[in-house]
C-alpha cells in the first residue's frame, strides 16, 4: 500500500503554487479542516491527510507498538512528502499535530520552508515554573476515564475542548468526531499526546514559524502560545480573537487568514 493509501491523501489547489500541508489534531480527521481549506486553495496546493488510525486512513497500517508515542506520526509526515515529493512545504500543525511537526519538521528541515503551530502544547503537565494547564493527576484522571468509557469521555470532553458553549452544534460535531475512533487507538494516541514532553525540541527548529492561540483556550491556555513562541528563535506569535482550542471550525476565517498571510510572504 503507498502512503497516499495508507494516510488518505487528498490534494487540491493549483499544482504550481506554493504547499501548505495541514495535520490534524487527536481525534479528528483531514474534515476538521474543511471551512479553511478553500481559502488556502485558491493560492496554495493544500495537502490533506489523515494519521493512521483516523478518518479513512488505513486503521490495519496501525499498531499499539509503533505509534506508541508521536515519533512515529511524524514519521508518517515526512514519508508523505518524500512519496509526493512536496518541496518548500508551509506544514500545518493544529494542537497535538503541532508537535508531530516539530519533531518532522527538525528531523528531516529539507522538505519544509515554513512552520505554523496552531494551538500548540509541548507539554499539557504543569512542571516547576512551566504550566501546562493540568496537573499529573488531572491527566492521570482523564486517561482513566477514557479507559473506562471513551464514548462517555468523548460526549464530556470534546465541548470542552472546542469550548463556544453557545455554539453546542460545534461542541456535537466534535463529540462525534472523536466517537468514530477506535477506543484502542483513541487509547495510545492520548496516552502519546497528553504524557509528551516536547519543550526541548522547540529550539531545533530552524524554519520560519508562525505560532497561532485563541484568547481563551481551556487545552492550551495562553501562557503556552507564549512560551512556544520565546522557545522557537525568530517565530511569530498571533492571537486570535477566539475561543477554544479549534479555531479552524470555530473562528475558521481569520484562523485561514493568518496561515494564508503567513504561507504567501
Amino acid at each position: 500500500m503507498s502512503v497516499q493509501e495508507r494516510n488518505n491523501v487528498v490534494v487540491l489547489g493549483p499544482v504550481d503554487r506554493p504547499t501548505v500541508l495541514l495535520a490534524h489534531g487527536f481525534g479528528c480527521d483531514q474534515n476538521m479542516w474543511r471551512l479553511v481549506t478553500p481559502v488556502l486553495a485558491q493560492h496554495f496546493r493544500v495537502v490533506l491527510f489523515d494519521h493512521v488510525g483516523f478518518g479513512r486512513s488505513d486503521a490495519g497500517a496501525w499498531s499499539a507498538q509503533r505509534y506508541e508515542d508521536l515519533d512515529a506520526y511524524a514519521d508518517d509526515l515526512v514519508e508523505i512528502c518524500a512519496e509526493l515529493d512536496l518541496r518548500d512545504v508551509v506544514l500545518v500543525g493544529h494542537s497535538v499535530a503541532a508537535m508531530i511537526a516539530v519533531l518532522a519538521v527538525n528531523r528531516a528541515p529539507r522538505w519544509f520552508a515554513k512552520l505554523v503551530l496552531l494551538t500548540p502544547s509541548p507539554r499539557y503537565i504543569d512542571d516547576g515554573d512551566y504550566h501546562g494547564g493540568f496537573s499529573r493527576a488531572d491527566i492521570d484522571e482523564l486517561l482513566d476515564a477514557l479507559e473506562a468509557n471513551y464514548l462517555g469521555w468523548s460526549a464530556a470532553t470534546a465541548p470542552m475542548i472546542m469550548g463556544n458553549p453557545d455554539r453546542p452544534e460545534l461542541g456535537a460535531e466534535l463529540t462525534e468526531s472523536f466517537c468514530r475512533t477506535d477506543p484502542a487507538i483513541a487509547r495510545a494516541f492520548a496516552r502519546a499526546t497528553f504524557l509528551s514532553d516536547n519543550r526541548d525540541d522547540l529550539s531545533q527548529v530552524t524554519v520560519p514559524t508562525l505560532v497561532i492561540r485563541t484568547a481563551q483556550d481551556a487545552i492550551a491556555p495562553r501562557e503556552v502560545g507564549r512560551f512556544v513562541h520565546e522557545r522557537i528563535r525568530g517565530s511569530r506569535l498571533v492571537t486570535l480573537d477566539a475561543t477554544g482550542h479549534c479555531p479552524q471550525l470555530s473562528d475558521p476565517g481569520p484562523t485561514a487568514a493568518a496561515i494564508e498571510a503567513f504561507a504567501g510572504e
